[in-house]
């Protein structure tokens, strides 16, 4: 049996409004195509457009924003006088480790006494910081700063400060019902805080907090403001936020722009040795090359090997150590890749061996077999293929780590709250979540999960769709056009290539390019572009037909070859007429 492919997309068209297009084409002088993406957007004021648009590292929010920052200040700074061992307990994903390194690096440099710490993924969930007190204890450390965790931690980090040890929440996770009780807490989804920006990463929080720290320093007169360049460090702020899917919009964009350039000339021995073996050219690393090279070979750390290799590749000095690091990296993806595709194999089969799964509006799986490493990247392929919230819970004796993954239409924290009696411990975001359960309870959770999805979402929000931002004629993509697109970068969640229409006919039939991709010859008004459709090889039967006309859906680009350069089209769906 042939495994499921996704179903064709509704397409969602835009709206035109050209006294609004007119007036931004005339304030910033820009492509009257541009205007109408910013339009379908939703930007509509036009000083949401400038922040969009020409926002620079000045305009980042100022730290202090932060409810508990001038006590989590007061705090390290009293550590950094008396000599404090400090604690930084990073989560054990690429957000995790970014944010790790960059406070361990941040606070070695203003004098501090700092150890690191990452968990191993196969902790279970709930015992999870209690490793942290052994380490904290073993270590003599009287401060633990958390990194992109310990949110929902109340019980456990309730058990860390009775032992005289001070914590400082650093985390950016949905809060659940009842916050911890510790010196500090930085974190802008909590209620009542007053941070502008909610969409800040766990590495970009960290990022704060040492901002904050540098400040009071500098303003103390205790360092020099040159001893310490902030601007080092957004590559680290780049690499987690673009890994951990940050919403790159208002200042998570700033932070990945700057952090890109520093990321393209890192000094980072560790960072370039990876670089190399991905076949990365260091001048030209976009969000791209980021979150289908470099993060995934992070990430396999966390998943199936010591994350706290993952923070040493970052801070490594020698050379040596760094290429070793950079191999091992490499070598645990592969088995990453293997143990990956085995579960997706497994999924695959249990789907097609019970198609009544997918009458519901939600899919729930669980197995003893499955590796919980992996089961994060098979459970958001699932939602993505078929469009449903899908939970897969992976079972290891009687306890089952759970993996949530969800469509827009269904916000998950609401949902699990309801079903917290049922969980060992649970968090996350709305769009993607994590629980720990005992395996007698997976039944009942499965039952409600699938009940609320059932009762909450109607039948066209599980068919997929394709956002359109413009029409655009082959007449209208220029090289201006393109230099005028380059604006919307970086792109990434929230933030995702402009995608345009138009009609064209097929100038002849495609040609199949490796062994799933295809190669589209198109014409309109004597104009023939190229175009590529990745992964769309198994559709060339349906366009074999002589004088066929295609509405297509794509993207433009500049394709460079044997040092010339062309538009090229990188089709994202298109429809026979």
């Amino acid at each position: 049996m042939e495994p499921p492919t996704a179903p064709s997309p509704i397409w969602i068209y835009p709206i035109k409004d050209e006294s609004w297009e007119e007036q931004v084409i005339k304030e910033f002088r820009i492509h009257p195509i541009t205007a109408q993406i910013l339009h379908t957007r939703g930007f509509h004021s036009l000083d949401h457009i400038n922040r969009f648009l020409y926002a620079k590292l000045p305009d980042l929010y100022d730290p202090k924003d932060f409810l508990d920052m001038s006590k989590a200040v007061k705090r390290v700074m009293k550590a950094l006088k008396k000599g404090e061992k400090i604690l930084i307990y990073g989560d054990n994903d690429v957000d995790g480790m970014t944010g790790t390194a960059l406070l361990a690096e941040f606070l070695k440099k203003v004098g501090g006494n700092v150890k690191y710490y990452v968990p191993n993924q196969n902790i279970q969930r709930h015992q999870l910081f209690l490793d942290g007190l052994t380490f904290a204890l073993e270590h003599e450390c009287t401060l633990m700063i958390t990194v992109d965790c310990g949110i929902t931690a109340w019980k456990e980090i309730q058990k860390i400060q009775q032992h005289k040890i001070d914590v400082i929440i650093t985390d950016h996770h949905e809060p659940t019902e009842k916050l911890p009780d510790c010196f500090a807490i930085l974190n802008p989804k909590v209620p009542s805080q007053t941070y502008p920006n909610r969409d800040l990463t766990g590495v970009a929080v960290a990022f704060k907090l040492a901002h904050a720290v540098l400040n009071q320093l500098v303003s103390k007169k205790e360092i020099s403001p040159k001893k310490v360049d902030l601007k080092v460090y957004l590559d680290l702020v780049a690499l987690g936020t673009i890994a951990d899917m940050g919403v790159l919009l208002d200042e998570n964009r700033i932070l990945v722009r700057y952090g890109l350039k520093q990321l393209q000339k890192t000094k980072r021995l560790g960072l370039l040795k990876l670089f190399e073996i991905c076949g990365v050219e260091t001048s030209e690393i976009g969000t791209i090359e980021v979150a289908t090279k470099i993060a995934p070979r992070m990430n396999s750390l966390g998943r199936v090997a010591d994350p706290t290799k993952g923070v040493e590749l970052l801070l490594v000095r020698d050379e040596k150590k760094a290429e070793e690091l950079a191999k091992e990296l490499d070598l645990f993806n592969i088995e990453r890749q293997k143990i990956e595709q085995i579960v997706s194999q497994d999924v695959e089969k249990a789907l097609l061996e019970h198609p009544d799964l997918l009458k519901n509006k939600a899919i729930v799986l669980s197995s003893s077999n499955w590796h919980p490493g992996v089961i994060p990247i098979v459970s958001a392929r699932i939602t993505k293929l078929y469009n449903r919230p899908t939970v897969m819970i992976a079972i290891d004796n009687g306890i089952g780590k759970g993996s949530i993954r969800t469509i827009r239409e269904f916000p998950l924290l609401p949902v699990l709250k309801k079903s917290s009696d049922l969980f060992l411990n649970y968090g996350g975001h709305d769009f993607a979540a994590g629980l720990t359960i005992q395996e007698e309870n997976i039944e009942k959770f499965t039952k409600r999960f699938v009940h609320a999805a059932n009762s909450t979402l109607r039948d066209q929000d599980i068919l997929s769709k394709l956002y359109l931002d413009a029409p655009a004629d082959f007449k209208d993509l220029s090289y201006d056009l393109l230099s005028s697109l380059e604006l919307f970068e970086p792109y990434g969640n929230e933030n995702s290539q402009p995608i345009l229409y138009c009609e064209a006919k097929q100038a002849w039939p495609p040609k199949v390019i490796g062994t799933s991709h295809l190669k589209l010859y198109l014409e309109q008004d004597d104009r023939m572009l190229e175009g590529i459709g990745f992964g769309m090889a198994d559709k060339r039967t349906l366009l074999r037909q002589k004088n066929l006309t295609l509405r297509i859906a794509y993207t433009p680009q500049i394709n460079k070859f044997h040092n010339k350069s062309s538009i090229q089209l990188l089709i994202r769906d298109f429809q026979i007429l």
